[in-house]
């Protein structure tokens, strides 16, 4: 954390101890499909929102699919048919079997009969598994149809675009990415303090930001992190802080001093 900063080591001031506002996140947006990219509904420094459509991949023939797998999934046309073949099969057996019983027809026939109904009742059974199989496959490619739309996990900024509609979108992590976004709140402070301070600082202690010129005012962060380990080459240590920045009002990237 304390060469990430590039800044030096002053003496320090409990009033003005130098610092940098960071994103809380960087984060690299991909695709888990291969697919081609129909939209992306942001450009570089869009400000964006939690679940914001993103990317948008072509997705016709998963539509079509699921359509298809929709409509088998309450279709009564092969079930109702089984349920009145069954029906009327076991209404046969049961004449079949007072007549064998009178001596009319023979046990033979009764026993056709009774095999063509074991036969009606598998059938029956296999359409009501194919509409549930169906039902089960429309809920799969729903799952697949929702990979097509990529969302924003985070409220941020767009700070790169790398490919543009009519591109393809590659998957994996070796893919190149779609877009770079940062997360904007809360903003995130790194601070560099001297091994004397080190057991003063606590997680939870609240500090005061202010940003570099032009952006000035005052913030309230709170220590989330407070490194474990000295860096015996400066004797320093490093305080990572957080404060809210809703609609990104701090920009990212500013210098700052913290006061305790």
């Amino acid at each position: 954390m304390c060469a990430a900063l590039h800044l030096a080591a002053p003496a320090w001031s409990a009033d003005a101890v130098p610092c940098l506002i960071e994103p809380s996140q960087k984060l690299s947006i991909r695709s888990t499909v291969t697919a081609q990219i129909a939209d992306i509904p942001v450009e570089r420094g869009s400000v964006i929102r939690k679940g914001q459509s993103l990317v948008v991949l072509d997705a016709a023939v998963e539509k079509a699919a699921l359509d298809s797998a929709r409509y088998r999934a309450v279709m009564q046309g092969q079930v109702a048919a089984g349920e009145a073949r069954l029906a009327h099969l076991r209404e046969k057996l049961r004449r079949r079997e007072e007549l064998v019983k009178e001596k009319f027809v023979s046990s033979q026939d009764r026993d056709d009969t009774l095999a063509e109904s074991r036969v009606a009742e598998a059938d029956l059974l296999e359409a009501r598994d194919n509409r549930e199989l169906a039902k089960l496959e429309a809920q799969r490619l729903a799952a697949e149809l929702g990979r097509r739309s990529i969302v924003s996990p985070v409220t941020g900024v767009v700070t790169e675009r790398l490919q543009n509609p009519g591109e393809m979108a590659q998957a994996g992590e070796s893919a190149g990415a779609i877009l770079k976004i940062a997360q904007t709140d809360p903003a995130r402070v790194e601070l560099v303090l001297p091994v004397a301070m080190h057991g003063r600082v606590k997680v939870g202690d609240s500090i005061t930001v202010k940003p570099e010129a032009p952006f000035g005012g005052d913030y309230q962060a709170k220590v989330r992190v407070v490194d474990p380990v000295i860096d015996s080459a400066s004797g320093t240590f490093g305080v990572r802080a957080e404060f809210a920045n809703p609609a990104g009002k701090v920009p990212l990237g500013v210098r700052c001093s913290a006061g305790f």
